[in-house]
């Protein structure tokens, strides 16, 4: 695993658990508003640390820290993953599981959640289907948005607590696009709108940009409740 960033404690990460949140290096998305830019581009010349490190804190903080969010840049790109979770799980018995994905590797999602690997999933839904390789900093011709689609349908389906939410970025994303996207993923019970921050992201032109505001916000969350019955703002 490759291991880039830890935060050993947090309250707010995994609902319902004090938890642990490592952070994994590289990314197969460029988000431009991506706020994680050194794990994207540059996580070679981080630090890595010792899987081993991780599981003696968790051994030692038994019964206090009872959750672990993996996030990243991409998880679900690090090819021992599953051995990785399977390690935590068994190493201290009880040990809740968050996964937070841009959601374009569905087969691994699916063999996680088959296997009772994760126990509550996180997906950023960056935008309607035809804004989604703009978002994610990808090249349209060579964008597959229905491997979203199908994460998506595999969250929803899963019966494990989820959460759903689009990052508003304005000049990018429109009242419309975020009604757009809640048509998209009716049938969800949720739905999370985030406030853009300029802080430490990927593409610098957009550090200029003012976020929108929180009463703006709540007007696209009304349009969105039309398809999501709980629509919330985080970070407004």
């Amino acid at each position: 695993m490759q291991l880039k960033g830890w935060q050993r404690t947090s309250l707010i990460d995994f609902p319902g658990h004090i938890a642990t949140v490592l952070f994994t290096g590289g990314c197969n998305f460029r988000c431009p508003m991506c706020h994680n830019a050194d794990l994207v581009l540059h996580s070679e010349a981080l630090p890595s640390i010792p899987a081993a490190q991780v599981m003696a804190h968790l051994e030692q903080r038994a019964g206090m820290i009872t959750g672990v969010v993996i996030t990243g840049g991409e998880p679900t790109l690090q090819p021992d993953l599953a051995d990785f979770i399977s390690q935590l799980k068994h190493s201290n018995d009880g040990l809740a599981i968050k996964l937070d994905t841009n959601g374009y590797r569905p087969d691994v999602l699916a063999a996680l959640m088959d296997e009772g690997l994760v126990d509550y999933v996180a997906m950023d839904v960056k935008a309607p289907p035809e804004k989604y390789a703009q978002l994610a900093g990808c090249e349209r011709h060579r964008f597959d948005v229905t491997r979203i689609q199908r994460s998506i349908n595999l969250i929803l389906e899963s019966g494990r607590p989820y959460e759903l939410r689009t990052t508003v970025v304005p000049d990018l994303l429109t009242a419309s696009d975020i009604e757009a996207v809640a048509r998209w993923i009716d049938g969800a019970e949720t739905y999370i709108l985030q406030q853009f921050r300029a802080q430490g992201i990927l593409d610098p032109t957009l550090a200029e940009i003012t976020p929108y505001t929180t009463a703006e916000l709540e007007a696209m969350a009304e349009r969105a409740r039309r398809w999501i019955p709980t629509v919330k703002l985080r970070g407004a």
